[in-house]
C-alpha cells in the first residue's frame, strides 16, 4: 500500500512539472483564460487540479489550415474592414470630383483663347492688308495701335 502512495505521489509531481513546463513553453497566442504567469501559479499551487485545468481550459487548440477561426467575425463586424471601405469610398469620391473639375475646365475654354491665330502667336496689332486702320476697334474690341 505504501508503494502505491509513493508511485501516485511521483506521478503527481511528474504531471505537475510536465504541466508547468508545457505552460511555460506554450505559444502565447494560444493560451486561453489567464495569462501565462497566472497559469503557472495555479499549476504549482494546486498541483493536480491546476494541471488538469491547464490542459482542459488554458491550452488552446492548434488552428488547422482551412478552418474558420473561432474568433473570426463577419466582414461588417470587423472595424478594420469597415475603415478600409470608408477610405476606398472617400478615395473614389475624390477621384470623381477631380474628374468632374477637369471636365469643367475643358468645357470652360473662353472663345478669345480658342482662336487659331493666338495659338500661332501672331500679333493682333499688325495689320496685314486689312481694312482696319490704326485707332479703329479690332476684333477684340480694343483699338488697333
Amino acid at each position: 500500500m505504501v508503494r502505491l502512495w509513493v508511485i501516485l505521489g511521483v506521478a503527481a509531481v511528474v504531471f505537475t512539472i510536465y504541466a508547468a513546463v508545457d505552460c511555460a513553453l506554450f505559444d502565447r497566442s494560444r493560451i486561453r483564460g489567464l495569462p501565462r504567469g497566472w497559469w503557472i501559479v495555479v499549476i504549482l499551487v494546486v498541483p493536480i487540479i491546476g494541471g488538469l485545468l491547464w490542459f482542459l481550459v488554458g491550452r488552446g487548440r492548434a488552428v488547422r489550415v482551412g478552418r474558420v477561426f473561432p474568433h473570426s467575425a463577419a466582414p461588417d463586424d470587423d472595424p478594420e474592414f469597415l475603415r478600409r471601405l470608408r477610405v476606398d469610398a472617400e478615395h473614389q469620391e475624390r477621384i470623381r470630383r477631380l474628374e468632374q473639375e477637369l471636365a469643367e475646365l475643358d468645357d470652360d475654354t473662353p472663345p478669345s483663347r480658342a482662336r487659331p491665330d493666338d495659338a500661332l502667336g501672331s500679333d493682333r496689332r499688325r495689320n496685314e492688308g486689312g481694312t482696319d486702320t490704326p485707332g479703329e476697334p479690332g476684333p477684340s474690341g480694343r483699338p488697333n495701335a
